[in-house]
């Protein structure tokens, strides 16, 4: 039997629920497996049911966990493709709403400058991945991305060939370096396409473009990722459902 760890100035619930996020966060639950039942944890720390259930509930509030009536409490995989369809039109020729096709145009070692450092929490100079990517529907180029990766938590993503990346990365980061991503922080802003941007997007230079910018995290909210993408201002479109 495990007790909680001790920290007398948290409820027991919340460092149980600490505890059972850092074992998630070392892959002893991957996402889409099955947590134990609230009574095997509960036998496995030593405390009541009522205990693990409230930390179990913190953690699906948290969308860590997700509850699947008459199968048990699931570890959650976290769905990020919403976001491109809440902001960006993405559809074939006939109406048909798809995730883009991906393709890697760049990818090599390079030196973190000073806004890679800041965004991804590591000395300046440090070695990171970076990646250009290209995301298409029909082979029409819809968006430009720059990505980068800390190198030493990354450094199998150097070794695979890009055809083998497939059109999302989140999944390969998790199934070759053991990198899960859990949330991410997205801002939106606007610019003028350079000469670069507007020849791998076919626009006229200096088109409107919308830009997100994303910091994908893990569960302990350590950043995982940062990216740009880059798509035409005329196919932008903002949706949220509000209750």
């Amino acid at each position: 039997m495990n007790s909680v760890p001790r920290d007398d100035r948290l409820p027991r619930y919340q460092r149980l629920r600490d505890d059972l996020a850092a074992r998630i966060n070392r892959n002893e639950w991957r996402p889409g497996e099955p947590i134990p039942s609230e009574a095997e944890l509960g036998a496995h720390y030593g405390v009541a049911i009522g205990t693990v259930r409230k930390a179990i509930d913190q953690l699906v509030a948290d969308a860590v966990l997700e509850r699947q009536q008459g199968r048990g409490t699931f570890v959650r995989r976290a769905r990020f493709n919403s976001s491109l369809f809440r902001f960006f039109r993405f559809q074939s020729e006939s109406g048909e709403r798809r995730v883009p096709k991906s393709r890697i145009i760049r990818r090599k070692s390079v030196a973190a400058t000073s806004a890679v450092a800041s965004a991804l929490r590591i000395p300046v100079g440090e070695a990171v991945i970076s990646l250009s990517r290209l995301r298409l529907i029909d082979d029409v180029p819809l968006l430009a991305e720059e990505i980068w990766l800390q190198q030493s938590r990354f450094a199998k993503i150097l070794e695979i060939d890009t055809a083998e990346f497939g059109d999302l990365l989140y999944p390969l980061y998790e199934e070759r370096c053991g990198e899960v991503v859990v949330s991410a922080e997205e801002i939106l802003t606007v610019e003028a396409a350079n000469e670069m941007q507007a020849r791998l997007l076919r626009l006229e230079a200096h088109a409107p473009l919308i830009v997100i910018e994303r910091l994908a995290l893990d569960l302990e909210r350590r950043p995982i990722e940062w990216r740009r993408s880059r798509g035409p201002a005329d196919r932008f479109r903002y949706h949220a459902e509000i209750r």
